[in-house]
Parts: structure tokens; C-alpha cells; sequence
């Protein structure tokens, strides 16, 4: 072991005549550690919350949409059958997207009207598994009101939880859908209308899609929008959702114009930006208490060269060199530093890996709800322990620790034997 360390760990336990030094020790460890603690914590749950709004978002959208501008896409099974080609995608479905109206009784809600290929589309989304009430396969399946088994069969509706809460709506009732772009007459533009027969009822978890989604077979939106054989685009599916702007930007240069592609990052940026700024600005808030520690270990280390002036004469006496004299100090501060992080890696660890059973029993002793899963609509609390976050909170932590130890240590260093020894 060199001397310098050897040292340091020596003056870390303060004679009794100075144990105010070793209190000050103590605090300084548990800053870092509080410190650390919290940045594990914090960015394990805004790293959960993100994951798993990132996990709603792909299971309800695709992750790369191809689409024709100016009009819908005639040859959607060619463009399939080409775009199955390209290296990366995995499965392809065709769509169409119109918005339209809900209407039931006095109920109006508009929405935005999804036609789907129930036999392709389980293989690019996760809608399927959304599903909460029926089926989605019922949307090809036209059958009769119960009431009024004498009319003609009605197709399938699947709509989302909200808004079938919004428009009173049950599994089996019957909803008008209307289009604003219907037929034109002596008297001007008439909407389309068709009523439909609600099949399913899904929950993603998200407000927005909830509360303004509707699904209807490719068929029957064809049909009902006028689209002939036509579809408004594709959806894909590739095996690395953060390798989808890669292979959009080939898809996009290899299809050329009229057709253009986006990916999922590109169709919510907005969100997805929020939330990494908001992880980088808590990750930057957090740090100040690492660094409120650090001032913990300079005030210790001043402290510390104060009552050693006289041992660092004498070491100096000795031969020891400013140099060497400059490490003890650095590798006491280092050593505060160290512990401080290792505490508070192991309890952030501790509390980030068990975050919702620590929760929930803290709800249960207060009696206190922190977390209503009916307003942030999750089953549970997120927590997601990256290990580069860990690395990076450690290092950090060890960093700052390190600078704080800089000018104390350096002072020491200058100190002169014969200055420290005259009134000895």
C-alpha cells in the first residue's frame, strides 16, 4: 500500500479532541450517498415511464407507415410484396385513415376511423391484445342486432374505452358512423352514414387513443369511404424499433416519390423529446446534491490539513514531497467520495428494484394515494434500472468528489515545515 493512502485512511478517524471532523466525515458520506441514491431512483422511474409509453405507442401504431401522397395506394399487395424485401422488416398489413363521426342518441363524438386486414394486422400491431371486451376478428363477421334479428347483418366496430364510455356504449349496440365527405346532390355535399355494430372494446392505457379511436374491417371501410380496392397506406414492422429511421431512410430512396415513409420517432417526436429533456434536466437538478456533498468533503479536507499542519511538517522533514502530501488528502476526499457512492449505488439499487411493493405498502400504512392508476392509466409503477445510468451516476458521483478534493489538497501541498514548526 503507498504511504500517501495509507495515511489518508489514517486521518479519515479524527483523535477525540476533534471528533467534530469525523461527524463532518459521516455527513459528507451520506450527501454523496443521498445524492446517488436519488439519480438512480429518479431516472429508474422516468426511465420506466418512458419505456412504457414507448411500449403503448408501438402497440397501438406500427413502426414505419408508408404512405402515397395525394392519394391512396391501388397496388397496396405489389407495395407489400416489395417492401417484405427490404432487410430489417419483419411483417406488412395495409390501412386506411379517414376521420369521421360517432353519433348514438344524442351522443356525437368525432373520431379518427382505422380500416384494418384482421388477418395481417396481429402480425405488425398489438391491438389485438388490447382487446378488453370481444374480439377483433368479429369485425369480419356481420351479424344481426339482438333486438331486431329481421334486419340485414351490420358490420363491426371496435372502438376504444373512453370513448365508448363518452358515447354510453355497449358490447352488441349499434353506432352511426358519418363521413363529411359523402355524396353531392342538387343540394350540395350530403354526409355519408352507416351504422355499425359495436364487436370490441379495447384499453391501450392512452387517453388519446382510448377516447378517439375507431377500428373497422379493410372491407367495410373501402366500402364506406369509397375507396374502391384502394388503401391509405402500409404499416411495418421491423425486428429493431431503434434501427426504424434507418431503414426508412432506404425505404425512402428507394421508393422515390410519390411514396414516402416515417418511422414511430418521427410521428411522436414531440413526446419522446419531452421526456429525454425532462430525464436530462432532473439528471443535471439531482447532481447539485452531489455537489452540496462535495463542499462536505472540501470543508473536511480544510478542516483536516488545519489539524495535521504539523504531521505534514514532519512528513515534509522527513522527505516526503509536496506531491506525495498533495495525494494523502486526495485520497482521503477520494475515499469519502468512494463510500459515499457505493452506499448510495446499493440503496438507490435496493429502492429502484422494489419501488412498487415499497409504494404500495407506504399507501396502505398512510392511507395516502401517490400513485391513482385512474388518472395516470398504468397497472403499475414503472422502474427501469438502465446499468449505463448506474455507470454514469458512479463515475459522476466519483468525479465530483475528486475536484472537491483538488484545492484543499493543493493547499497543504504549499505548506512550509519551518512555518508550520516556528511556534512549536
Amino acid at each position: 500500500m503507498p504511504f500517501e493512502l495509507f495515511i489518508g485512511l489514517r486521518y479519515l478517524k479524527a483523535k477525540r479532541k476533534a471528533t467534530f471532523i469525523s461527524l463532518i466525515t459521516l455527513i459528507s458520506v451520506a450527501g454523496v450517498a443521498l445524492g446517488v441514491m436519488a439519480l438512480i431512483i429518479v431516472l429508474a422511474v422516468m426511465t420506466g415511464f418512458e419505456e412504457d409509453l414507448k411500449e403503448k405507442i408501438l402497440g397501438t401504431n406500427a413502426h414505419i407507415v408508408v404512405l402515397k401522397s395525394g392519394e391512396g395506394i391501388e397496388d397496396h399487395q405489389q407495395l407489400m410484396d416489395r417492401l417484405k424485401k427490404f432487410k430489417g422488416v419483419v411483417a406488412t398489413t395495409p390501412f386506411i385513415y379517414s376521420q369521421v363521426m360517432l353519433t348514438t342518441g344524442k351522443n356525437v363524438s368525432g373520431v379518427v376511423l382505422r380500416g384494418v386486414d384482421t388477418k395481417t394486422d396481429a402480425q405488425v400491431t398489438n391491438l389485438h391484445k388490447t382487446v378488453v371486451e370481444g374480439n377483433l376478428v368479429d369485425l369480419d363477421r356481420r351479424t344481426p342486432l339482438p333486438s331486431k334479428s329481421d334486419e340485414s347483418p351490420l358490420p363491426g366496430i371496435v372502438i376504444g374505452k373512453e370513448l365508448a364510455k363518452n358515447l354510453n356504449l355497449f358490447l352488441g349496440d349499434s353506432v352511426n358512423v358519418v363521413s363529411p365527405m359523402g355524396n353531392i346532390t342538387p343540394l350540395g355535399m350530403m354526409p355519408k352514414m352507416k351504422r355499425f355494430r359495436l364487436v370490441g372494446i379495447f384499453n391501450t392505457g392512452m387517453f388519446e387513443y382510448d377516447s378517439t379511436l375507431a377500428y373497422v374491417g379493410l372491407g367495410d371501410a373501402q366500402d364506406f369511404l369509397g375507396l374502391g380496392s384502394a388503401v391509405t397506406g402500409i404499416q411495418l414492422k421491423v425486428a429493431d424499433v431503434y434501427k426504424s429511421g434507418e431503414i426508412t431512410r432506404r425505404i425512402n430512396q428507394e421508393l422515390g416519390f410519390p411514396y414516402f415513409a416515417r418511422d414511430w420517432m418521427q410521428m411522436n417526436k414531440n413526446i419522446l423529446f419531452a421526456l429525454r429533456t425532462e430525464k436530462v434536466v432532473m439528471f443535471i437538478i439531482l447532481t447539485l446534491i452531489v455537489l452540496v456533498a462535495a463542499f462536505g468533503i472540501a470543508s473536511t479536507l480544510f478542516m483536516v490539513v488545519m489539524e495535521k499542519t504539523r504531521d505534514i511538517a514532519i512528513l515534509k522533514s522527513m522527505g516526503a514531497t509536496s506531491r506525495s502530501v498533495m495525494r494523502i488528502f486526495v485520497f482521503e476526499g477520494l475515499i469519502i467520495g468512494f463510500f459515499g457512492t457505493a452506499i448510495g449505488v446499493l440503496g438507490g439499487l435496493l429502492v429502484a428494484l422494489n419501488l412498487e411493493p415499497i409504494v404500495n405498502t407506504v399507501q396502505k400504512l398512510t392511507g395516502f394515494q401517490f400513485f391513482s392508476k385512474d388518472i395516470y392509466y398504468l397497472d403499475h409503477f414503472p422502474s427501469l434500472v438502465i446499468p449505463s445510468d448506474v455507470i454514469l451516476i458512479s463515475v459522476t458521483a466519483i468525479v465530483i468528489s475528486f475536484v472537491a478534493t483538488l484545492y484543499p489538497s493543493w493547499q497543504a501541498s504549499r505548506l512550509s515545515p519551518a512555518e508550520a514548526l516556528r511556534y512549536e
